[in-house]
């Protein structure tokens, strides 16, 4: 393991600025004139958002307000899973979007195919919700990143703890 380089490759959200564009989304719409008087809920649960609003025309606009609040906080929507939207009481619709926090088993084999597919002299693992790379020669690990950044694997990527 002498002069060995390693770097991990990883999928985290930052759950704080989750919370201040949820929070900055409550704001904008209590505000906002065409959401007056209406009894829209965004409620933030550990890594689930819940939009409670009274029809689908004001869920997107909330969805589309929430996105915009969150690419400005460098949270990746990428990382969003929405699920399907549901009919509550009232005449209200309802809508869970889950952040996804690490990267599953399937997206992390694709990865390592990928990595070995690239035939350079560096080794993968799949290390719990990450991908551990390593290898001796840093322009493999470069070609590898620069691989990564190309392909898409359904959640956003981060390239963290490298070591030389």
């Amino acid at each position: 393991m002498a002069n060995e380089a390693s770097f991990d490759v990883v999928s985290k959200v930052n759950m704080q600025e989750v919370d201040n564009a949820v929070n900055q989304c409550i704001k904008e719409i209590n505000q906002r004139f065409d959401f007056k008087d209406s009894k829209t809920q965004i409620d933030l649960n550990g890594s689930e958002i819940k939009i409670l609003t009274e029809d689908d025309f004001k869920l997107k606009s909330v969805i589309d307000i929430l996105k915009t609040r969150l690419i400005k906080r460098a949270v990746p929507i990428k990382n969003l899973d929405y699920s399907k939207i549901e009919s509550a009481s009232g005449g209200f619709v309802r809508q869970t979007i889950t952040i996804k926090q690490g990267i599953a088993s399937e997206p992390a084999k694709e990865i390592v195919k990928d990595i070995k597919g690239l035939k350079v002299k560096v080794q993968a693992q799949i290390m719990d919700d990450q991908v551990r790379v390593f290898g001796k020669n840093k322009d493999d690990l470069q070609a590898v990143i620069q691989l990564l950044k190309t392909k898409d694997y359904g959640v956003e990527l981060q390239f963290v703890n490298y070591r030389s």
